[in-house]
């Protein structure tokens, strides 16, 4: 992979943690650097039948934990951005303003009804990306969920 800038999209999650692993890796390989971005969602609360913003967190406390977000090799080049609206939509207009070559990003793995309430960014910058992108599910959620339940005790 011959690879110049690596999107990297941050939830703060483990999940989050795990794509920054493996966009480091692919980076160090390939000289590349990584563009590690948050998108704040505008939060919108439904009350008493109007629509109604809720406050935003403090953009100076956002802006202090994602440049807490760097990849673990020192070597490798990182810039951040801060966004604002619709995560997937703010990656998927990033990463092709900035012609990224990949976008390495981490997925909850959610389904069922709490995927259909929630919905999936990673599934939207997938279909809507212009560029490569690599999902990457954090390792100890994968063995979780696939684990069988223990039996019960036997009296």
């Amino acid at each position: 992979m011959n690879a110049k800038k690596i999107l990297v999209p941050t939830d703060f999650s483990y999940s989050g943690q795990s794509a920054l692993g493996f966009a480091t890796s692919l980076a160090r390989e390939s000289g590349a650097t990584l563009l590690i971005v948050h998108a704040e969602e505008l939060p919108i609360a439904y009350g008493a039948g109007e629509f109604a913003l809720t406050p935003l967190p403090d953009a100076d406390e956002l802006r202090a934990m994602l440049a807490t977000v760097v990849p673990s090799d020192p070597a490798v080049r990182c810039e951040h951005r801060l966004l604002s609206g619709d995560p997937a939509s703010q990656i998927v207009q990033l990463a092709a303003d900035e012609r990224v070559d990949l976008i390495v990003m981490g997925t909850h793995g959610r389904t069922g009804l709490k995927r259909m309430l929630m919905g999936s960014v990673a599934e939207a910058v997938v279909r809507r990306a212009g560029c490569p992108v690599l999902t990457v599910k954090h390792p100890e959620e994968s063995s979780i969920e696939s684990k069988p339940a223990e039996p019960a005790a036997q009296p």
